[in-house]
């Protein structure tokens, strides 16, 4: 069997569209295909429709995420748990409780990166 489209998958969500694309070449039935990768018959006839109406295999590739980038770096995202570990009255606060705000201003201190609390 040639899995050359599911090998080529960026994340697991991918290669698994990429193989039901694979077993409809293949002549597999829909239902045979959405048992065997354990998808539902309707998540798998969407992917079919797009993959035919959208241009095949490349309709069915990873798409990035709509919205904003994300205003904290990878670096900084992996910082703020081992920051936030050490308690908030060592940053200045009274109490031990994190609260969105709380976390907001150890951000803006830390990175220069400011978040509305509500948004967090």
């Amino acid at each position: 069997m040639d899995n050359s489209l599911s090998k080529e998958a960026t994340d697991w969500r991918e290669g698994r569209r990429l193989r039901a694309f694979e077993l409809k070449q293949q002549g597999w039935s829909q239902q045979h295909i959405a048992q065997a990768l354990g998808v539902s018959k309707g998540a798998l006839s969407q992917w079919m429709k797009r993959a035919r109406d959208g241009g095949g295999v490349q309709a069915l590739k990873r798409r990035p995420a709509p919205g904003a980038r994300p205003r904290l770096s990878e670096e900084q995202r992996m910082k703020l748990p081992e920051l936030l570990a050490r308690g908030a009255e060592a940053h200045g606060f009274r109490g031990e409780v994190w609260t969105c705000e709380r976390v907001a201003r150890v951000i803006r201190k830390e990175f220069a990166v400011s978040y509305h609390p509500v948004l967090m």
